[in-house]
């Protein structure tokens, strides 16, 4: 069996195929279907082709509808497709610095993983045209296999690899993983700012403090209400670590007696 380097990132190496001989679909009466697959994270794309497509056709479909959106491969593996082994298609990857690796054709056992999938998803598309699923609109539009290609793909993306779980958990488990570490980090890293900048001295009760005037109602008349910080108050209870509850001075008997232990700091005489 040949050998074929793992990726270490997705759609860096493709499998790629042509499933043609299909039933005429789509206001472009497409005949074939482009199958390309992920080797990393087992994902597929179905692109609808023709049947006689040049090996010019090929390249802007694939620039047009896939490249554009995932980026060039480092290694695209397929059979010997005419269109494939042409001069222009040969010149496209050496140019963009891609690498092509042909393998006969029908024949699994020269890459187990990729021929057996691709030749599994070639049998899917072929059963889905074979029963001649079709759904039609109001307007009159018949959705067909073109249009309901989406289905199998669903299907298969869905589907457990024994290899990677769906690709579905494999993607978003990992985008889960990366931002749950990140934002974990992000917790951290602030946490450890405000902890430097916000020594929250050991309070106890009987220790005289000052309170900020922002957590009392604005009291109009009340000049010392207009200094940051009014006091000292003596701490008469201990909420945990995070409160304290003071003993208030009687023109601030109507104002609530506790406080969180941030607008608080010890009283210096």
């Amino acid at each position: 069996m040949t050998h074929i380097q793992e990726p270490i990132s997705p759609w860096e190496v493709a499998h790629m195929d042509w499933v043609t001989a299909l039933p005429k679909s789509g206001d472009k009466h497409y005949n074939a279907c482009l199958v390309i697959l992920d080797r990393y994270r087992k994902t597929l794309i179905f692109v609808p082709c023709h049947k006689d497509d040049t090996a010019m056709d090929a390249v802007v479909l694939l620039w047009i509808r896939f490249i554009s959106h995932t980026g060039l491969f480092m290694n695209i593996i397929s059979d010997r497709d005419p269109n494939l082994t042409s001069a222009l298609w040969t010149n496209l990857h050496r140019l963009s610095g891609t690498k092509l690796s042909f393998y006969r054709a029908y024949h699994p056992q020269k890459d187990g993983f990729g021929e057996r999938i691709i030749q599994t998803l070639e049998d899917m598309i072929r059963r889905f045209c074979a029963y001649g699923l079709e759904l039609k609109e109001s307007d009159g539009f018949t959705h067909d296999w073109c249009t309901l290609r989406r289905a199998l793909k669903l299907a298969y993306k869905t589907s457990v690899h024994s290899s990677t779980a769906s690709s579905f958990k494999v993607i978003l488990d990992k985008v889960k993983h990366h931002a749950k570490q990140t934002m974990d980090d992000a917790f951290e890293y602030e946490k450890l700012k405000w902890d430097r900048s916000h020594k929250v001295p050991d309070f106890k009760v009987g220790d005289l403090v000052l309170v900020s005037t922002l957590n009392f109602n604005n009291i109009k008349g009340q000049k010392k209400l207009k200094d940051s910080h009014v006091g000292p108050f003596v701490i008469v209870t201990l909420h945990g670590t995070d409160a304290v509850q003071v003993e208030l001075s009687d023109d601030l008997k109507n104002q609530h007696p506790s406080f969180p232990v941030s607008p608080i700091k010890p009283y210096k005489p």
